[in-house]
């Protein structure tokens, strides 16, 4: 077995002054990665700023015998992003990973979600993820090589009472490595996306009490490593990372196409309905690398 290194390599990772960003951007910098440790240092909803969230971590791997630098800038516009990129690059000269891990939560059922609580959250989770890979990806393009990792959630791929707003934007990172795994693929840059189950303090009311032991931040790493690393080279994938009660599962998750009912004209409505569970049955469904094959097959 080849062993994963990073000797050489810079990080980007985005919220990683705690929980998972935290033990990523420890991790990387244990296997040689050059880390730029973002982190707004706000609250939960996003509020306020600090710089001992960043400072800390970054301190942590210097302490170990790493590389790292602090940044506090916002992942929410384009100019933090580009600030973000351009630390990297001013403080170690390039930038092959990004790990577009930094969030909010403004939980609320969707009648009662306001406009504010809404941007706010799809402008840290998927324009955030749009501000930093854009300037990254450009830097990726011209060395030919790069790695991106966006963080989705189920509660985007499959949904969770009241949260709307968090949802949609995970399920829009999620359409965006659809993109960009496409976009990518001439110049090596690999883009997948993680599906974590980790007890945080974005999750420490929501997920069952009583999981520490389950729901550990350090059962995500080992996939986020990988999809990290010169040695995936698959992209495109949706990868779930959670502890059991029996163990720690790591399975893919993805959009699947059932075999559905053709007709030879128009169909009235009646005939869709007439045909509902053959149209809906997945039996035999199948993954499509191209909308073509929708239409083609």
């Amino acid at each position: 077995m080849s062993k994963i290194d990073f000797t050489g390599r810079v990080a980007i990772v985005t919220g990683a002054g705690s929980g998972l960003g935290r033990t990523y951007a420890l991790e990387l910098a244990k296997r040689g990665a050059k880390v730029v440790v973002n982190d707004l240092g706000g609250a939960r909803d996003g509020t306020g700023s600090s710089d001992a969230a960043a400072n800390q971590v970054a301190e942590e791997i210097k302490a170990a015998g790493g590389e790292a630098i602090p940044n506090y800038d916002s992942v929410a516009t384009v100019a933090g992003g580009e600030n973000i990129v351009k630390s990297a690059v001013e403080a170690f000269g390039k930038v092959d990973i990004v790990v577009n891990n930094a969030g909010i939560l403004r939980d609320k059922s969707f009648l009662k979600m306001d406009e504010n609580m809404w941007d706010a959250v799809v402008a840290v989770h998927l324009k955030g993820a749009y501000c930093v890979s854009r300037p990254a990806m450009e830097i990726m393009r011209k060395q030919n090589y790069g790695r991106i990792v966006m963080t989705s959630s189920t509660s985007g791929l499959i949904g969770n009472f009241g949260q709307a707003n968090y949802g949609a934007a995970k399920m829009g990172l999620a359409g965006l490595t659809n993109v960009l795994k496409k976009e990518g693929a001439k110049y090596n840059i690999k883009v997948n996306v993680i599906v974590p189950n980790a007890l945080t303090r974005m999750t420490e009311d929501i997920l069952p009490p009583g999981m520490q032991d389950v729901f550990k931040t350090e059962n995500v790493t080992p996939a986020v490593v990988y999809l990290c690393s010169e040695q995936c080279e698959d992209s495109g994938r949706y990868i779930v990372a959670t502890g059991t009660p029996n163990g720690i599962l790591y399975c893919r998750s993805q959009v699947m196409t059932g075999p559905g009912k053709k007709f030879d004209k128009v169909p009235a409505a009646e005939d869709i309905m007439q045909n509902w569970g053959e149209i809906t049955n997945l039996n035999g469904a199948r993954f499509c690398e191209e909308a073509t094959e929708l239409f083609m097959g």
